[in-house]
């Protein structure tokens, strides 16, 4: 349990959180309040479904409304993100110009880097098919006033009989504001691969924006992760419905050669030796997208396994998964210092990193394809033309005897999902 979840539950006791939302709905709480226990900021800052405290369970989320005060009730407040690896085909190439010395496609951190190098590359205006379009605002400002009817969990029949939200100058941040002549655009942008993101982080701006001007509003979440800019555009189809929320389009875009074919695929696994299994822990982490996210924000600096649960939204248990997967490849590894315990990219993450898109993919294929079950399975693959299912990779767990059998099930998940990521590499 972490630390915010333990404050979290000393608030719920203390003010009975629980039992007014279930008696009234919702239950109002202030700043003042959470700040007995801890500071607001890092109390109610829950980017992600997963990051919600323990105590909230799978049906209480928050809502800030105005700079002192937030809201809890069984709020719907979460969107998924489809599926990368199934859209990742569709991938558009950019190029930044030959005289842009400054920039290093290898050394991109931050979020702000990432929007500044998609306007760069003229990104943005592609995706939108707009032209000219300049960042005109960013950082912290107040919302204004505007109320919302949001869905909760009882699923209530008609928007009127929904939780209605009065929101009155609230915080609101904006990674990047765009505009030119005709549109203007909101971007949320991450650099950080998670499964879902908090629909306020669109919302709110779009309302703050919609009062001040006359131009059309184009909301973004751009991700950058493994030198992929993804963009997907959503609109609210109901302004005064949270989530009426839809996606418009989506769109990956690569500044370097992205084309990787089956031939090649092949070729690395031909050429890929089996080693001998390490002595670490099995994998259990479907996502190898999150797996090669860690690894970039490890070449930012170590942290904590606590430090990688807060940035990715995850249970410290989900962290601890998300290492050894690392560990599993020989890219993380965790070492004691002054500060404690802490993971670190090791030398071969870093020069895994150096690599351009196409030579760094199949680097990645390989260092999975060194383990026999990966090795064998692909094999399998080559031979039947598609992705192994669940009983067959069982079967092989169990031959090759990688897990507990009480692990077998759930891990094999995990397996497949890395040999769908490889299949998704394919243009």
């Amino acid at each position: 349990m972490s630390l915010i979840d333990e404050k979290w539950e000393i608030l719920f006791e203390k003010y009975h959180i629980a039992e007014e939302i279930k008696k009234n709905g919702l239950f109002y709480i202030t700043a003042d309040q959470i700040r007995e226990v801890k500071e607001p900021r890092l109390m109610t800052k829950f980017d992600t479904r997963e990051s919600l405290p323990g105590v909230f369970g799978r049906k209480i989320a928050i809502l800030p409304v105005t700079r002192g005060k937030y809201v809890l009730g069984e709020f719907d407040l979460y969107q998924e993100f489809p599926e990368m690896a199934s859209d990742i085909k569709q991938m558009t190439s950019a190029r930044i110009p030959d005289y842009y010395e400054t920039i290093d496609m290898n050394d991109i951190r931050s979020e702000a880097s990432a929007i500044n190098v998609m306007s760069i590359a003229g990104i943005l205006d592609d995706f939108l098919g707009e032209e000219s379009m300049v960042q005109t605002v960013s950082g912290r400002m107040g919302s204004g006033s505007f109320g919302f009817h949001v869905s909760d969990f009882r699923k209530s029949a008609r928007a009127g009989h929904k939780p209605y939200i009065a929101v009155q100058n609230s915080q609101v941040e904006i990674d990047g504001g765009f505009e030119n002549p005709n549109v203007f655009s909101i971007i949320e942008g991450k650099n950080v691969v998670h499964s879902n993101f908090l629909i306020r982080q669109l919302y709110y701006p779009v309302r703050l924006w919609a009062q001040k001007i006359n131009k059309p509003i184009r909301p973004v979440f751009m991700v950058y992760s493994n030198n992929i800019f993804r963009l997907l555009e959503y609109e609210f189809t109901d302004m005064g419905y949270y989530n009426s929320i839809k996606l418009v389009q989506e769109r990956n875009y690569s500044l370097e050669d992205i084309e990787i074919t089956l031939e090649d695929l092949y070729e690395t696994w031909k050429k890929t030796s089996i080693r001998p299994e390490p002595g670490v822990t099995f994998i259990q982490a479907d996502s190898f997208n999150k797996v090669i996210s860690l690894v970039e924000n490890l070449n930012g600096s170590p942290m904590t396994t606590g430090e990688i649960a807060e940035l990715f939204g995850f249970k410290e248990r989900q962290s601890d998964y998300y290492f050894n997967a690392c560990r599993y490849l020989g890219l993380a590894e965790k070492r004691s210092g002054e500060e404690g315990v802490k993971v670190h990219i090791t030398s071969l993450g870093r020069r895994l990193l150096k690599m351009k898109y196409k030579e760094r993919q199949l680097e990645y294929v390989r260092l999975i394809l060194e383990h026999q079950i990966f090795h064998e399975l692909f094999d399998t693959m080559l031979q039947i033309g598609e992705i192994p299912d669940k009983a067959c990779i069982t079967i092989k767990m169990r031959k090759l005897e990688v897990c507990g059998e009480n692990l077998i099930d759930r891990r094999s998940s995990s397996v497949r999902g890395w040999l769908y990521w490889i299949v998704s590499l394919m243009n």
